[in-house]
């Protein structure tokens, strides 16, 4: 898949985890599931400066992130491959509270106790310029394969999947 479609914009615009993974020392990939942002084709993540993801990508840019859809019947993900920088200071600090409000109510926002350590703990972000994209939705497979009776009726053919 070379774009982007509406459907796979609209996943990627809901309040929905990612898991993003990098390259250890040895070649090893690390996963760290994250809250992120995708704003005008980037992705966005928090991340504490000092935090395993952020050596590895200063040693290798490569990364990769995956965001899916598990209602069961509708699942679908899309995957994003590409090359990650590091941004810091105010730039840095103003993506974070956008990531920030995309998870967290006003109130966890306003409150002294909670938004200054969420704050203090994430004072990177990482940003994901894509290069390839992947993607996958049952409701292909469903359609070509079955009518469309198990995104329908899914609670009659999957059993519930803890999120």
């Amino acid at each position: 898949m070379a774009e982007l479609n509406d459907e796979l914009r609209a996943l990627l615009a809901q309040t929905r985890y990612a898991i993003l993974a990098t390259h250890d020392p040895e070649e090893r990939i690390h996963l760290t599931p994250v809250w992120f942002l995708f704003d005008d084709g980037l992705f966005y993540f928090e991340s504490f400066s000092g935090s395993r993801k952020i050596k590895n990508l200063k040693k290798n840019p490569s990364a990769s992130v995956v965001v899916d859809g598990r209602e069961p019947g509708r699942e679908s993900w899309v995957s994003a491959a590409g090359t990650a920088d590091i941004l810091t200071g105010d730039e840095a600090r103003a993506i974070n509270a956008d990531v920030r409000r995309r998870y967290m109510t006003q109130a966890a926002r306003d409150d002294p106790r909670i938004e200054p350590v969420f704050a203090a703990a994430d004072d990177v972000t990482i940003r994901l310029t894509p290069t390839r994209w992947r993607s996958w939705a049952a409701k292909d497979l469903d359609d070509q394969f079955f009518g469309g009776i198990l995104g329908g009726t899914p609670e009659q053919w999957f059993l519930p999947v803890e999120v």
